[in-house]
């Protein structure tokens, strides 16, 4: 029966078996409306990218094989959050016992005061309800958690106030597994979990039951366990006990966006901008292009510690520093209206710092000075979706290198001063100067008109710098373009060419 109108109406236990009232178990509830969901062509999990065909249909084999599950993946990999998602296939609402400490269900209580009120009551016995939302649990699992937070434990300041011999299983002070009876459980890092933590969990996993203290009671709990762990945890550190990992009866593997447009439909789906900044900033599809080529860059380098995995969290925050650095610089020089430069790149490496872990070279280094080599690995990764590879023309005659004008004249001593506070005059000035500049961008990107014109006028300039051609060297308050040779003199950095990049980096 849809109790869905009808439920928080009915409150008492002979009420809901006159309404038809038939209960289940979570894990028939879920497979129930799941089937519901993939027969109605809804999505299951709105708002998760890139798992259509891999760790989504993984999910829901194991929800209809009413499987507990592992979802295995290093971080930033949407576990939690498809464990959250999961409360949607939950019914709306369900009856319980009214006060019950275990959220009983009326037709199988398990606790002893739900068994003793339906006894004495009968079906007068009060039925409260309860939302889908209040049935769900998370619990990250650290080295401190004890048996008695996730099990439960004798009470005695419970037995001195109700004055019970600590033989009455009245004086157990339920924890929070118990206490999640006919939910969904989340342990987040189980490896972290000690071992004797994780033997506890065994019979609950098995046999549905607990045990507290010696007690010879049995709570056959009904609960949906999904857990998370990293890779690197689980396998390195061997802190998952075999006898419980044998219990979790479908291990699932999470991974990282396989393309870039996915890794970009997801930071921008959960990068937080402020609507005014909204308002006042443009951010080009090429900046966020070249956002997730960041983070490409960093899960292939040498210098990044792949066990610990780079994070979805590096492009959502680097989006967001990207547009603040914008709105800064709008505020700064008191417009109304701006957009993203590729100079404003160097505004999000506080947001690469400290997403990634490093390797002792990337150590050495120092996280500053990867995260900047990063970005201009990035820029040079996507220049040539935009524009002819430097790369393949130096095989050519000089006559058929379109940047044969921009390297000739910074060749000649002329610079460019890329200042991250250049009010939008100066920048289209300071662009303007360089012959042979907006002719490239004519060329190969025709449509581009106005701002985005002058966005890709300053991509050439940066291109090139990576490939090596001209000189790019970082200023305090911006970078300053000039003759490669001059750059390396005056220490210029991300030059991403294929012969520097070991001396660079």
């Amino acid at each position: 029966m849809n109790m869905h109108q009808d439920s928080p109406k009915i409150h008492t236990f002979g009420a809901l078996k006159a309404a038809g009232y038939t209960s289940k178990t979570i894990k028939d509830e879920l497979r129930d409306n799941l089937i519901l969901r993939m027969q109605a062509g809804d999505d299951v999990f709105p708002g998760v990218y890139g798992y259509e065909d891999t760790v989504i249909p993984d999910v829901e084999r194991a929800i209809l094989s009413r499987h507990n599950m592992i979802l295995l993946g290093l971080r930033g990999q949407a576990k939690t959050r498809m464990a959250r998602q999961m409360i949607s296939l939950l019914d709306e609402w369900i009856p319980m016992v009214q006060g019950s400490e275990l959220q009983d269900d009326p037709f199988a209580p398990i606790s002893r005061g739900a068994v003793e009120l339906l006894e004495e009551m009968g079906d007068a016995t009060p039925i409260s309800w309860l939302h889908r939302n209040e049935r769900y649990a998370e619990k990250l699992a650290t080295p401190d958690v004890s048996v008695a937070d996730l099990i439960g434990d004798l009470d005695p300041i419970k037995a001195a106030n109700l004055r019970l011999s600590y033989a009455d299983e009245k004086v157990i002070h339920f924890g929070l597994i118990p206490r999640s009876n006919r939910s969904i459980f989340v342990i987040n890092e189980l490896p972290d979990l000690q071992a004797r933590i994780q033997v506890a969990l065994f019979n609950i996993l098995q046999e549905g039951d607990v045990q507290i203290r010696g007690f010879k009671l049995r709570l056959p709990l009904d609960i949906q366990f999904v857990f998370t762990a990293n890779p690197e945890d689980y396998t390195n550190r061997g802190s998952i006990v075999t006898p419980l990992k044998d219990r979790i009866e479908s291990q699932i593997l999470t991974h990282y966006p396989k393309s870039l447009e996915i890794g970009q439909k997801i930071t921008k789906q959960e990068a937080h901008i402020a609507a005014s900044a909204a308002e006042r900033v443009a951010v080009h599809p090429i900046l966020e292009r070249l956002i997730e080529q960041i983070a490409i860059e960093a899960r292939g380098s040498e210098f990044v510690d792949q066990k610990s995995g780079v994070s979805a969290r590096l492009t959502i925050s680097a989006l967001e520093n990207l547009v603040s650095a914008a709105e800064r610089r709008s505020l700064r020089t008191h417009t109304t209206h701006t957009h993203v430069r590729v100079s404003d790149l160097w505004g999000v490496v506080p947001a690469i710092t400290g997403k990634i872990e490093l390797v002792y070279e990337g150590e050495q280094e120092g996280p500053a000075i990867v995260a900047q080599n990063l970005i201009g690995k990035a820029i040079r990764g996507q220049f040539v979706d935009y524009f002819p590879n430097p790369e393949e023309l130096r095989k050519g005659s000089k006559k058929d290198n379109p940047y044969d004008v921009v390297i000739r004249w910074f060749g000649a001593g002329n610079k460019v001063d890329m200042l991250l506070d250049l009010g939008e005059a100066d920048y289209a000035s300071a662009l303007g100067v360089v012959p042979g500049l907006e002719a490239v961008v004519t060329e190969f990107q025709p449509e581009a008109k106005g701002a985005e014109r002058l966005l890709l006028m300053e991509f050439v300039l940066h291109g090139l710098a990576e490939f090596s051609l001209i000189g790019k060297s970082r200023l305090e308050k911006g970078v300053v373009f000039q003759d490669f040779m001059s750059g390396l003199l005056s220490g210029g950095f991300g030059k991403g060419g294929e012969d520097e990049d070991e001396d660079d980096f």
